[in-house]
């Protein structure tokens, strides 16, 4: 009798830590699935930056904003020149690029960042806003933002470092 009353201790003592075991391993399981999901969760904002990212260094490259031959053999480089020509006609590429707004702003040398760029004052400017639609979550790239300038009569490149921004449009068929 002792015998039996020891082996079902030991079958009950053996159910109760396959019980624990198990509860155990569960808990861990769904502490390692919160974490993957939150995770998850961060990669996806970073994705969607970087996708932003990577179309701010899309429309510099494109050919209505590159400098092409012009100033050399330059990536990301941003034709000054062009752009304030393309500003008059920009709605025509509304759909075309996919964004609410574009801007781009010159960081160096640093000059009068609030003046808005035109015909006029394109020495003495800090910004140009192609688009200006909804502002929401600008993501930029840098850019370097050349023109032709001309000293005493003689041509030659002016170069300065710029970021353009841009606000992707939020639609529901991508």
């Amino acid at each position: 009798m002792i015998k039996n009353k020891s082996a079902q201790m030991k079958i009950q003592q053996m159910a109760f830590m396959l019980i624990a075991v198990t509860l155990f391993f569960a808990l861990v399981g769904m502490v390692i699935l919160v974490i993957y999901m939150s995770s998850l969760g961060e990669s996806s904002d970073l994705l969607e930056q970087e996708k932003a990212m990577r179309l701010a260094t899309k429309i510099a490259n494109s050919p209505e904003f590159a400098c092409g031959g012009s100033f050399g053999e330059k990536t990301n480089c941003v034709d000054f020149d062009k752009v304030l020509i393309l500003k008059e006609s920009v709605d025509k590429y509304k759909e075309f690029w996919r964004v609410d707004n574009i801007m781009i702003l010159k960081i160096f040398p640093p000059e009068n960042f609030e003046v808005e760029c035109n015909a006029g004052n394109y020495d003495e400017c800090g910004q140009l806003k192609l688009m200006e639609g909804n502002i929401g979550l600008s993501y930029s790239n840098y850019v370097t933002l050349c023109r032709k300038a001309s000293n005493a009569g003689e041509l030659y490149d002016k170069c300065e470092i710029a970021r353009i921004l841009v606000d992707p449009r939020e639609s529901e068929d991508e």
